[in-house]
């Protein structure tokens, strides 16, 4: 059975983009918002997906990451100073 969801408080310029987006594809925003739910309900959380792939979150800093980034394409151009 169909069940009726209700979004208080909205920011004026979010119902906007909204709107617009609907009216670009032809909808009305409730059926804009109906069919988002459905997508986002179809896809598995981060959590789920790791769970399912077996994979973990990465024990790698950003730091190392962008020095490891920064030592593979070498020296920016203007870091000749």
């Amino acid at each position: 059975m169909p069940k009726t969801v209700q979004i208080r408080d909205i920011d004026d310029d979010v119902y906007a983009a909204l709107a617009r987006r609907a009216a670009e594809e032809g909808i009305s925003v409730p059926e804009l918002l109906r069919r988002e739910a459905a997508r986002l309900a179809s896809r598995p959380s981060v959590a789920e997906w790791l769970r399912r792939t077996g994979r973990r979150p990465s024990q790698i800093s950003t730091a190392d990451a962008l020095s490891s980034l920064d030592d593979w394409r070498g020296q920016w151009p203007d870091a000749r100073r």
